[in-house]
């Protein structure tokens, strides 16, 4: 059934509802009718009301349009005019109704066409429930003037139709209002269930609360946990449910000071499998407890592969992640100018598997020396330098994401060399089979992270393991035709993605990405595109204020020479614009204490700055530690055409820069941020942008490269080379087209 045809049958089944109601209006009275003066005012209120209705579609022409069906238009026009013209006369005719219950019905009508309009503007009703929704107002009406509940009937009427006749207020004094309200609350968190805690709160005495917390509380877990932890009346009414083992386990971990450290182990509390003493043994000692993750982690990723997914396996994943990256990786990290016996000494006792995953859950974190010279040699003696034991040890659980961090750190050939060989000469090698499954049917994973690793793992593979990097060209092109054979349109364009910018990788076959992929030009950002409306270049640099960063912003502000430049500003910010060559103007904020939180106040002033003067970077910098780097994205402009991430791994931050700036050339470093490469970077960048010249990465590379000559400059990734951002924008785009 059509959408017209369902919404004329709906019409007729709700005429229907009252017999004699629809008899055939009589204009002609109509036209002589004047209500009574005593009540004037009510029945303007409601022909208000019908000329805001008319003009909704914003035409002023005593039509309400919402369909391109002229039918449709004259049936909810005739509503809101004749139809409603004509419940005004009934209302003031019928004589069982008093002067106040007219009054009712009159404002109720009122508040019904305020609630409806709402509503279509809201989107949560459809315009073209109109004559529906007058039809159930006048049922509610007539069982109204005779004292019955209209509870009853509420209950049997679809959500959208009786929502603005309850909340009309025409029906405030009828005994079975407050059922009929409940029977809202009911319908809609039926509707959605990912909103009932919510609803709930706001409606805590509704008959059927601790019901709808028994139906939701095993698909929001997270959400139980919250609303339970609170002091109100929802929260009494969870921890009153006794006799539900799921949800009292989920209580008690709300109630517990130690709630957080409970619940990445809900599913195994409540299956019996563990015991709060159990974890209460551990969960103070860093090391046991990161143990206990691991192990429970591998259980729930044995479990996941027979489809079955653990209450909260969610929270488990960001409890490990952080564990390992707070008690383990941050402290080798900090450690990085130590000796080796010192630096690694708090990882000496742990497993090959729990090694894994201090790797892989720290991919954009750990140093490249924290994982080649401490965790990588460790895990691999812990399983007798045996690749394959391991990754079957951990069911190949993340396996793309080690491969591709090995492949960054120049240590999966050293890894593909521990796989054995095959013993039959028919059979291809473990090793070549796991590079086959690396690449292979990605158009059944979930979002973009999958694709990104192997996009970017392809450079640093041809750079050293090119055999192995010809191989996956030759694979992901045999993917690309299993795809297409069955018409898979996500399998198609991921591998498509893949196979152009693998060949984009190397530069001397001139891929052109842009008309390859649609994408913006990768290799080039032309002068044009960095100028303002003024035909201005205008740049902000984010500092922090650490004792790092107000160091380096010292630095930054004698790296101007007066012959070229010129430095204003506030006390909060600077301002450093060209007095020769083409206009540039680089904004600051300067770097003020940190402990009094006068950085960020003087990062908010500066950005209300540009906003108000309309001074729309298209070049952002952050020069500042990795854990500030979020911050400055957050607060990047749109308009960013290149961004430049100064910090320890803020490559890997590229997924949320194009968030914020879709269109952004991002230049970070895989590892260690150093000034020795980004203050010679922003000096050359800022001298290209004053003479007016196009950054053109290839030959700025070349040259940036000659300035600095630093180890730890091969880390930082030119934007032609960071796969992982061309494959998002591809995919991205491709994929919006497929949707249109």
């Amino acid at each position: 059934m059509n959408r017209n045809s369902r919404y004329l049958f709906l019409l007729l089944f709700y005429c229907s509802l009252s017999p004699g109601l629809y008899a055939q209006i009589d204009t002609l009275i109509l036209k002589k009718f004047t209500p009574p003066i005593t009540r004037q005012l009510f029945h303007g209120y409601v022909d208000e009301e019908q000329k805001n209705i008319l003009n909704w579609d914003g035409k002023n022409d005593n039509k309400l349009t919402i369909s391109d069906d002229p039918e449709i238009n004259y049936m909810v026009t005739q509503t809101i005019t004749l139809r409603t013209d004509w419940l005004q006369y009934r209302i003031e005719k019928d004589t069982l109704l008093t002067h106040t219950k007219r009054i009712y019905y009159l404002k109720g009508l009122r508040g019904l066409f305020q609630q409806l309009q709402r509503g279509w503007t809201q989107h949560t009703f459809q315009p073209i429930n109109l004559p529906m929704t007058l039809s159930v107002y006048e049922r509610c009406m007539e069982m109204d003037k005779t004292g019955q509940s209209i509870a009853d009937f509420i209950r049997q009427i679809p959500y959208d139709l009786a929502t603005p006749v309850v909340r009309s207020g025409g029906f405030d004094e009828n005994p079975g209002i407050k059922a009929a309200k409940d029977e809202l609350v009911l319908k809609f968190c039926l509707m959605h269930p990912d909103q009932t805690f919510l609803i709930l709160k706001e409606n805590p005495d509704v008959p059927f609360a601790d019901s709808l917390v028994r139906i939701v509380a095993r698909r929001y877990p997270r959400q139980l946990y919250d609303y339970a932890a609170a002091n109100n009346k929802l929260s009494n009414t969870i921890r009153n449910i006794v006799d539900d083992d799921f949800i009292r386990s989920v209580v008690r971990m709300a109630r517990s000071k130690s709630g957080q450290q409970y619940f990445p182990f809900l599913d195994n509390i409540v299956s019996g499998k563990m015991t709060f003493e159990s974890i209460d043994s551990v969960k103070e000692d860093s090391l046991q407890y990161y143990r206990l993750l691991v192990r429970t982690h591998m259980d729930y990723v044995a479990r996941a592969l027979n489809r079955d997914t653990a209450y909260e396996y969610a929270a488990l994943v960001t409890k490990l992640e952080t564990k390992a990256r707070d008690v383990f990786v941050n402290t080798i990290n900090g450690l990085h100018e130590e000796d080796s016996i010192t630096r690694f000494r708090i990882i000496q006792s742990l497993s090959a598997e729990e090694l894994y995953y201090l790797a892989v859950c720290t991919d954009g974190i750990i140093y490249t020396s924290s994982f080649v010279k401490g965790v990588y040699p460790l895990m691999m003696r812990r399983v007798n330098y045996r690749g394959d034991s391991l990754l079957k040890l951990l069911r190949f659980d993340r396996y793309r994401k080690f491969i591709k961090m090995a492949a960054g750190y120049n240590t999966l050939s050293s890894f593909l060399a521990t796989f054995p060989k095959s013993t039959d000469p028919e059979e291809p090698d473990p090793a070549n089979i796991l590079m086959k499954a690396f690449v292979g049917k990605l158009e059944r994973t979930e979002g973009t992270e999958d694709g990104v690793d192997v996009a970017d793992s392809y450079a640093s593979i041809a750079e050293t393991i090119k055999p192995v990097a010809d191989e996956m060209l030759t694979n992901i092109r045999a993917n690309y035709e299993r795809n297409m054979l069955y018409a898979n349109k996500r399998g198609s364009v991921i591998y498509n993605i893949l196979n152009k910018l693998f060949q984009s990788a190397d530069t001397s076959k001139g891929i052109d990405l842009t008309k390859e992929l649609g994408i913006p030009p990768v290799y080039e950002v032309p002068y044009k595109a960095l100028l303002n409306d003024s035909g201005r270049v205008i740049m902000q640099v984010f500092f922090y204020g650490d004792k790092d960063g107000q160091g380096i912003f010292r630095g930054f502000t004698g790296m101007f020479s007066p012959t070229n430049w010129k430095i204003t500003g506030t006390d909060k910010w600077v301002c450093i614009s060209s007095i020769k060559g083409k206009p540039v103007s680089i904004y600051a904020n300067r770097a003020l204490p940190e402990e009094t939180g006068e950085d960020e106040i003087a990062q908010k002033e500066l950005c209300q700055y540009l906003e108000k003067n309309k001074l729309y970077p298209t070049i952002t910098i952050h020069r500042g530690h990795s854990y500030y780097a979020n911050s400055t994205i957050q607060q990047m402009f749109p308009s960013s055409k290149i961004v430049f991430l100064g910090s320890c791994g803020g490559y890997h931050l590229i997924h949320d820069v194009l968030a914020k700036a879709p269109e952004a050339h991002i230049i970070a470093s895989k590892q260690i941020g150093k000034t020795a490469v980004n203050r010679p970077f922003f000096q050359l960048l800022t001298e290209k942008t004053r003479t007016g010249n196009n950054i053109d990465w290839i030959p700025f590379w070349k040259e940036l490269e000659k300035m600095v000559q630093v180890e730890g400059f091969e880390d930082y990734i030119p934007p032609y080379k960071n796969l992982g951002a061309l494959y998002i924008k591809a995919y991205q785009l491709a994929m919006e087209e497929k949707a249109n």
